[in-house]
């Protein structure tokens, strides 16, 4: 009897200690939540620069140890190198584009204050354009006849678009200044790669073991690959692209040649400017000239068809098509970083899917073929 009530105290004490055990390990995890919580809010506006930063490290890793060994061993030396590379890369041609864009802007209000602009007449090819041609030749005459009239009667929607563009440009110059930022704190992670590549191993290792770290080192490699087969194709396709516009002597070719590499970035393709360039050198220029931009234009917008499977798809067992999905959706999803996160979590979940969906199977009948002497 005695026996039975110290086994029954004895459960009834264990039940106690394991209900205090549980309590204190969700206080804790309660604290930890916390501590994290705040750990975010600090460092959320921080976040798409580090974010930033960490896919360039990434992007530019091989690079970097190249130069690094090149050089002797000089890893600091080399990060300074590759950083101010990459700033004259992203300053220089945003620094054309204004100063083209001021100048036109210059012009155009210089024009507009002596009242010496005026619209050409519409050219009676116009006429010839199925369904809409009467009308826009004559709407184009209309607004070529009194240009300052018109100005007028139109004046709030244009203030209203021209704040729209104003407002789009202070957008864009605060993302450029977060993107110089994120290319100087990325030659920082550079010189600590090591480190940093470590502590990423033991973190993925201890959040997923083995695959974890596999995981990390696939992230990597689609990193790396999206941004040669992204942006690479893209600073191709754009230089290629700002050597016709300057053969050619395209008018307005540095803002052209800036919305071409948007576009190709977007994986919207450079045709959406190429083909209107060439349907203008086709109304504009003699058939000798239009054929030749015709000529050049069109290998230019098929470059990335083939260059980018090619630098996507290398090293990489995930499909070309997952891929492409996460780029595309990305993009759209989350603009230019999400160029980069979309194909790592899709290609992430590809091969979680794929280890839960066909595990790893020991084949004990292909290992005598395997061990076989060639």
């Amino acid at each position: 009897m005695d026996q039975t009530n110290d086994v029954g105290i004895g459960a009834k004490d264990a039940g106690q200690i394991s209900i205090e055990a549980r309590v204190s390990d969700l206080v804790r995890l309660g604290i930890i939540g916390l501590f994290a919580y705040w750990t975010m809010l600090l460092i959320a506006p921080f976040a798409l620069i580090v974010v930033w930063s960490a896919i360039l490290a990434v992007a530019l890793y091989p690079m970097f140890n190249a130069l690094s060994r090149l050089i002797g061993n000089r890893p600091v030396i080399a990060a300074t190198a590759i950083v101010l590379a990459c700033l004259v890369l992203i300053i220089a041609p945003l620094a054309l584009v204004a100063v083209n864009f001021a100048g036109a802007v210059e012009g155009l209000v210089g024009k507009l204050q002596t009242q010496s602009f005026a619209l050409p007449v519409a050219p009676e090819s116009i006429r010839a354009w199925p369904v809409i041609g009467e009308r826009a030749y004559a709407a184009w005459n209309k607004v070529a006849g009194d240009l300052a009239s018109n100005i007028i009667e139109f004046q709030k929607p244009i203030l209203n678009v021209m704040g729209i563009v104003v407002a789009k440009l202070a957008s864009i110059s605060g993302g450029v200044l977060s993107f110089v930022v994120s290319v100087i704190l990325s030659g920082f992670f550079l010189t600590q790669s090591t480190r940093l590549a470590e502590a990423i191993r033991v973190l993925a290792s201890r959040v997923a073991g083995e695959r974890g770290v596999g995981f990390a080192k696939l992230a990597g490699t689609t990193v790396r690959n999206v941004s040669r087969g992204v942006i690479g194709v893209a600073f191709l396709q754009t230089l290629m692209c700002g050597l016709c516009f300057a053969f050619f002597d395209l008018p307005a070719r540095g803002a052209l040649t800036f919305i071409i590499f948007i576009l190709c970035v977007m994986q919207l393709g450079p045709g959406l400017v190429l083909v209107p360039a060439v349907i203008w050198g086709w109304f504009s220029w003699p058939t000798s000239v239009a054929f030749a931009l015709t000529v050049v234009a069109v290998p230019i917008m098929l470059v990335d068809n083939v260059l980018k499977p090619i630098l996507m798809a290398k090293g990489l067992s995930t499909p070309m098509l997952v891929i492409l999905i996460g780029v595309i959706g990305g993009t759209l999803s989350y603009g230019l970083l999400g160029l980069f996160l979309g194909p790592i979590v899709l290609s992430v979940f590809y091969e979680l899917l794929r280890a839960w969906a066909w595990p790893p199977r020991e084949n004990t009948e292909a290992t005598p073929l395997a061990q076989a002497p060639g």
